[in-house]
């Protein structure tokens, strides 16, 4: 038999031109067709093998053992060609063990795990090699306890488990994060001698790093004598995981003075250890190192700035990416379009779900449930409620992105409605879903709709967490039911924490001053830094001309180094963003939007707009007032919009990082009369949807 060589192009063309002689030729021997068979196998070459097992069919010719088929049906097995496997397996005159596992391993292949078994049952004899074939495909397919099923039972068929059993049955336990299994397979692993295996000892390292024990498993890697490049990966995934992105970042210095070199997956764990401990920079100084950048490290990167916060990095970076013709995946486009939904980027939103149609991922869970929550987040419900509708398979994320979409939008009719066919569809709500609910309540003052909600959530089998608890004192205190929210406080099985002392205070900026003052006291112990609470209460103080009280607040405020945040909005314009701040004098564009703004501000009071002086917070004269009113930085941003588009129809869209303010959001509905053009602007809370003179909310936010 001629040596096999290395399966190159030209040994590919070579193999091509030896079966294309052999049909001008004639019958062939036995030897010639082992010969062949054997390299269409080390080359991996499915058409050939087919023209072969066609030509030995032509010739009539009949092997007489097994070993030619065998051969290929492991070519047709390792190809994923599954019928093929199966109607030359049915043809075979002669049958055995390897012939079984091969129609075994053509099954495991495309993961049909039913068909397997059943051919498994069937089988006459059974080996090691058939057991792990088994064992592998339903660990792979996430079907764990099967596989360990198997694993026991191959032992007691009396087969000893080899590396492979081992591996597969460690990959099981790992994905039950049963520890307490995964020790009993661990014992069998030193008493079956594998400990020296760095294959098996791998997988049981991986074991203890996914099961949370990571100090095991960091001493089970120390104490590993041979560590491949598989091995630090493992024990660096394990860090990131557990949220000790340092001891990543050593363990990656450590493993680069061993003289590993990294790969993909590398690269990757750092750079998620670099993110999680917010070191942006040195991520991309990584990164920008890197020869060859697959999708993982892109998709890396662009997760990484989200979770960050730098969302406009992330759009730039996906930007470069399909530069590069790197293809996104489906993990890939859900993080752009989350960081399309933070920025509230309807034009890049757009853009992007353009390219996940291109390319064929639209139909996907993880893509379609971001969308859902992108368009919701940009202010068209409408557009994600289509989405939401025509998704193939629903989990509960895209529920509850549509509910609380809803309600963030003033549409609480709709959110209940949802929610309830949500239940009547058997889809059971989680936490997040009751937030959405009651979310929907609060923007609609439904007091009692809400307490309704609230007492169900145990009757799901759920206990009411902080936020569900923050909801209700939100709902009860905008009802004037201030005694009722304090309460339900003292009555809270939790520790009130931050969120629900601000959610009382919220509410008593226009009333109780005495329960505002307590929130706001426990604000400033549990974090003295965090401005908000000095603004709110001194503000409720300036509303009622207590100046005094308000220098004290602004006093303290400065002693504990409490920055105040600039409140500003924007507008998008194609691929640009206009960014304003009040009284801004810095837009090239200022002459006009000033202008705009002044002969808008003429219209309105022509139909009753008069300035609310009573807002300006600061002890300062009406003319100064007035004049601080009424350049807001929505105003200004509204104003710029109507001089790119003077005579336009669609939607002009607004974003800011605060509360709108009671001016601003009277002078936005008549502003809606006045341009005959739907006005949305998205608030540090919600949404206002302006046309007719009306706010979605119902001038309750």
């Amino acid at each position: 038999m001629a040596k096999l060589i290395k399966p190159t192009m030209k040994f590919k063309q070579q193999l091509r031109e030896a079966i294309d002689f052999l049909f001008t030729r004639g019958p062939a021997s036995s030897a010639d067709y082992t010969r062949l068979i054997l390299h269409c196998a080390q080359s991996n070459d499915f058409n050939q093998a087919k023209r072969l097992q066609s030509h030995m069919e032509l010739q009539l010719f009949q092997p007489t053992d097994s070993f030619i088929h065998n051969q290929l049906l492991h070519i047709y097995a390792k190809c994923g060609k599954l019928s093929d496997a199966q109607q030359l397996f049915d043809k075979m005159p002669k049958r055995d063990i390897y012939s079984w596992n091969a129609l075994l391993s053509a099954y495991a292949k495309v993961g049909s795990v039913e068909d397997l078994n059943a051919v498994f049952d069937q089988m006459p004899q059974r080996d090691s090699v058939s057991y792990n074939t088994l064992v592998a495909c339903f660990a792979s397919n996430r079907l764990s306890s099967k596989a360990l099923n198997f694993f026991v039972r191959m032992q007691e068929d009396g087969f000893q488990p080899t590396q492979y059993s081992y591996v597969n049955a460690l990959q099981a336990c790992s994905q039950l994060l049963n520890l307490r299994i995964g020790k009993q397979v661990h014992g069998r692993v030193v008493v079956g001698e594998f400990e020296k295996n760095t294959f098996v000892w791998n997988a049981v390292t991986d074991l203890y790093a996914k099961c949370g024990d990571i100090d095991r498993a960091r001493w089970l890697f120390d104490g590993m004598i041979k560590k491949n490049l598989v091995s630090w990966n493992l024990m660096m995934s394990g860090y990131v995981k557990m949220g000790n992105p340092d001891e990543c970042i050593h363990l990656f210095n450590k493993m680069q003075l061993s003289g590993l070199k990294p790969d993909q997956v590398t690269v990757s764990n750092v750079l998620n250890a670099y993110f999680q401990s917010g070191r942006v920079d040195d991520a991309r100084n990584m990164f920008s190192k890197i020869a060859k950048k697959d999708e993982i490290c892109w998709t890396t990167m662009i997760v990484g700035y989200a979770q960050n916060r730098r969302e406009d990095s992330a759009l730039m970076l996906f930007s470069d990416m399909l530069r590069e013709n790197v293809r996104p995946d489906s993990h890939t486009f859900s993080s752009v379009v989350s960081s399309c939904a933070k920025l509230a980027s309807l034009y890049h939103g757009q853009v992007i779900h353009g390219k996940i149609i291109l390319i064929g991922v639209d139909s996907n869970v993880l893509v379609s449930s971001a969308l859902v929550d992108m368009y919701c987040k940009c202010g068209v419900p409408l557009d994600a409620r289509l989405i939401f509708e025509t998704m193939p398979i629903r989990n509960v994320i895209p529920w509850n992105s549509m509910i609380l979409g809803y309600a963030q939008n003033g549409q609480a009719q709709e959110a209940l409605a949802l929610y309830e066919r949500m239940l009547q569809e058997n889809f059971k709500p989680d936490n997040i879903s009751f937030v959405g609910v009651l979310s929907a309540c609060i923007n609609a003052d439904m007091v009692k709709e809400g307490h309704k909600y609230f007492n169900s959530i145990s009757e799901h089998g759920m206990t009411p967490t902080l936020d569900h608890y923050a909801c209700m004192i939100t709902l009860l205190g905008r009802s004037d039911n201030i005694d009722k929210a304090m309460d339900l406080i003292k009555a809270m099985p939790h520790k009130p924490d931050y969120q629900i002392w601000s959610a009382l205070l919220s509410v008593c900026s226009k009333g109780d001053k005495e329960t505002a003052e307590l929130a706001a006291n426990y604000l400033f112990q549990l974090d003295p830094h965090n401005a908000g609470p000095y603004i709110m209460l001194s503000n409720l103080y300036a509303a009622c001309g207590r100046w005094k009280d308000v220098a004290v607040v602004r006093s303290l405020m400065k002693n504990n180094n409490a920055k105040k945040f600039a409140a500003y909005s924007w507008v998008e314009d194609g691929n640009e963003v206009h960014r304003f701040v009040s009284d801004d004098q810095n837009h090239p564009e200022m002459e006009r939007i000033y202008t705009e703004l002044n002969r808008l501000v003429i219209k309105l009071q022509q139909i009753g707009y008069n300035p609310d002086t009573g807002i300006v917070l600061h002890n300062v004269g009406e003319e100064e007032k007035l004049r601080s009113i009424s350049h807001h930085s929505e105003k200004l941003a509204l104003a710029f919009s109507l001089t790119l588009k003077p005579n336009g129809v669609s939607p002009i869209r607004i974003m800011k990082n605060i509360r709108i303010c009671d001016d601003c959001h009277v002078f936005l509905k008549l502003a809606s009369i006045v341009i005959a053009r739907p006005i949305i602007i998205r608030d540090s809370s919600r949404f206002h949807h302006f046309f007719g003179g009306k706010c979605s909310c119902k001038d309750h936010w």
